[in-house]
C-alpha cells in the first residue's frame, strides 16, 4: 500500500493513526451496542456525537467533501481514514444513515442551498438522520409505497407509514419517498427531507428477538414539508432513490460512514482467539486441522473482502453498475453471518447462553452477534436482491421474472 501512496498521503495516514491512538475514548459505563442502529441509550447517544463530532473536527469525517459543504476539502483521503478508523477499533459513527445515505444523495441531487445548510450538522452529529422508504406493504417492492405528498401552495402534505425506521427515535431529519402520482408507478415518486419533530410524526419502537429495539416504525399523519425541502424535481424520487440505496449497499463511505463495530474485518481476529481458548479432547480448537483449515478459509476470505474495500476509491475497478460496492455488501454481510455461525459452532451448548448469563461466553456477544447479521443480510436489499441486481446489471442476464 505504501509504494502506491503519494508522501501527502502516506502523512495522513500516519496522522489519523497517531490521533486515533491518542484521543481513543474510554469505555462507556454500559457497553455499547454491536451497532449504531441498536443504540437506544441517551448516554450512548450523547456519547456517541460527542465521538463523532471530535472526528470531523479532525477531518476523519468528511474528509474529501468541499470546504463550502463544511468538508475539509482533501482528493482520496476519505478511505485513508475510514481504514485507519477501523483498524482502531475505536467507537462506531452514530449518524451512519447521514454520513452514508443522506451525504452522498445530497452532494449528488441536492441544491447549493440543501448542501450548504444540512451537511455540516450531519458530519457533526449533532442532527441525526433517519431513512423513510421501506412501509408495510413496500419491503423489497420498494416501488409499491403507497405514502402520498400531495401539493398545498409552497408545501406538500405527507400521510402513510414507514417501517424499519433505524435511529427514528433520535432523528432530526429523515430522508423521505412518498407518491406524488398514484397513475405513474415510477415517475410517481418524489423524494423529500422531512421533519421528525413536526407535529403528525409519531414513532413507534419495533422489538427484534434480541431484545433490542434500535429501530421504528413511523407514521406521517398531515406533516407539512416545505417544497424547498424537496430533492431533485418532483417524479424523480425513484432515480434518486437508486442512488441513496447504491450508497447504502456499500459505497456509503464518501465521507466516513462506520456504523458497526461487528464487521467482517474485526470479527476474524476475535474467532482465532476464541478457536485458541475452546477446547475439545483435550486440546484447542486451533490445534485441530479442520477447524484450522475452516479459519484459514474464512481468513482468507475475509481479507479478499479487505482488498475489494481498497478499490472502492477507484472508480475504474468498479466494473461498471458499482460492482465492487454491490459485491461488497452481499459477500460481506454473508461472510459476517458465517463468522458468527461458525463461533457458535465452536462454543457447542455453550452458544445458548445469551447476555447478561454468568456462564455465557464473552458475556453472549457471539449470540447477540449472530442474530444481528440477519440485519445486514436483509436491509438494503436482501441477499436475494443483490444477486439479481449482479445479474442483471453486471452480468447483463436476463431479468428474472
Amino acid at each position: 500500500m505504501a509504494a502506491t501512496e503519494t508522501t501527502e498521503q502516506r502523512e495522513f495516514r500516519e496522522y489519523c493513526s497517531a490521533w486515533l491512538d491518542e484521543h481513543k475514548p474510554p469505555p462507556t459505563k454500559i457497553p455499547l451496542p454491536q451497532a449504531a442502529y441498536e443504540v437506544t441509550s441517551e448516554d450512548h447517544r450523547t456519547y456517541l456525537v460527542d465521538w463523532q463530532a471530535k472526528c470531523y473536527e479532525a477531518g476523519l469525517i468528511a474528509t474529501d467533501v468541499a470546504k463550502e459543504y463544511g468538508g475539509h476539502g482533501h482528493d482520496r483521503f476519505q478511505q485513508i481514514a475510514s481504514t485507519e478508523v477501523r483498524r482502531a477499533k475505536v467507537p462506531y459513527f452514530i449518524n451512519w444513515i447521514g454520513l452514508g445515505m443522506a451525504a452522498p444523495t445530497l452532494l449528488a441531487h441536492g441544491t447549493e442551498e440543501q448542501r450548504k445548510s444540512f451537511l455540516p450538522p450531519i458530519f457533526s452529529g449533532e442532527d441525526i438522520w433517519c431513512q423513510g422508504f421501506s412501509e408495510p406493504g413496500a419491503g423489497s417492492d420498494l416501488v409499491s409505497l403507497q405514502t402520498s405528498a400531495v401539493k398545498d401552495g409552497d408545501n406538500w402534505v405527507v400521510n402513510g407509514s414507514k417501517v424499519w425506521t433505524s435511529l427514528g427515535h433520535f432523528a432530526k431529519w429523515m430522508l423521505l419517498l412518498a407518491r406524488t402520482d398514484k397513475n405513474d408507478k415510477y415517475n410517481g415518486i418524489t423524494y423529500f427531507i422531512a421533519p421528525m419533530g413536526d407535529q403528525g410524526v409519531t414513532v413507534q419502537p419495533i422489538h427484534k428477538m434480541t431484545g433490542e429495539s434500535g429501530f421504528n416504525e413511523v407514521f406521517l399523519e398531515e406533516v407539512v414539508v416545505p417544497d424547498h425541502y424537496r430533492i431533485d424535481e418532483v417524479g424523480k424520487g425513484w432515480q434518486v432513490a437508486m442512488s441513496t440505496l447504491t450508497n447504502e449497499r456499500g459505497a456509503g463511505t464518501g465521507v466516513g460512514a462506520i456504523a458497526s463495530s461487528e464487521s467482517p474485518f474485526a470479527a476474524i481476529e476475535q474467532l482465532i482467539a476464541l478457536a485458541k481458548r475452546e477446547k475439545r479432547n483435550g486440546r484447542t480448537l486451533w490445534e485441530d486441522p479442520v477447524w484450522r483449515d475452516k479459519l484459514i478459509k474464512l481468513y482468507e476470505r475475509t481479507e479478499a473482502a479487505t482488498q475489494n474495500f481498497r478499490r472502492l476509491g477507484v472508480k475504474a475497478l468498479n466494473g461498471g453498475a458499482m460492482r465492487i460496492p454491490l459485491q461488497g455488501k452481499l459477500t460481506g454481510s454473508e461472510l459476517g453471518q458465517e463468522l458468527h455461525q461458525t463461533a457458535l459452532s465452536m462454543l457447542g451448548m455453550k452458544s445458548s447462553l445469551y447476555i447478561g448469563d454468568p456462564n455465557a461466553e464473552e458475556d453472549g456477544r457471539w449470540a447477540l452477534g449472530y442474530m444481528n447479521t440477519y440485519t445486514g443480510t436483509i436491509s438494503g436489499g436482501s441477499s436475494e436482491i443483490q444477486r439479481n441486481i449482479l445479474g442483471e446489471r453486471v452480468l447483463g442476464l436476463p431479468k428474472t421474472k
